[in-house]
């Protein structure tokens, strides 16, 4: 028993190290290996800056939900140009190109 226990102590980390010679280069260089990471990394720089872009555009919105809470000029501004409305005492004249 007591031969059996040392060479198990002596056997066993050689085994464990010459699987490990193995298994790491093929995980290194299967498909889900490096170049998996790689695109993974890609993949989230992509998705940081589509975060940040919109956060931006979160950011210009609020502003201007401020400013139509806050600046009657502002909505007036937004109404003519964007709906083309008018005043009841303004006339438009129209000219054919």
């Amino acid at each position: 028993m007591q031969s059996l226990a040392q060479l198990a102590q002596r056997v066993l980390p050689l085994v464990v190290t010459a699987g490990a010679a193995i298994a790491v280069p093929i995980m290194i260089f299967s498909p889900s290996g490096l170049s998996r990471l790689a695109a993974l990394r890609q993949e989230r720089s992509r998705a940081d800056e589509e975060v940040a872009r919109l956060s931006r555009e979160i950011d210009r919105l609020r502003a201007e939900v401020a400013r139509v809470k806050d600046d009657p000029a502002y909505v007036e501004r937004a109404a003519r140009d964007e709906l083309g409305l008018l005043r009841q005492t303004e006339v438009v004249f129209q000219f054919r190109r």
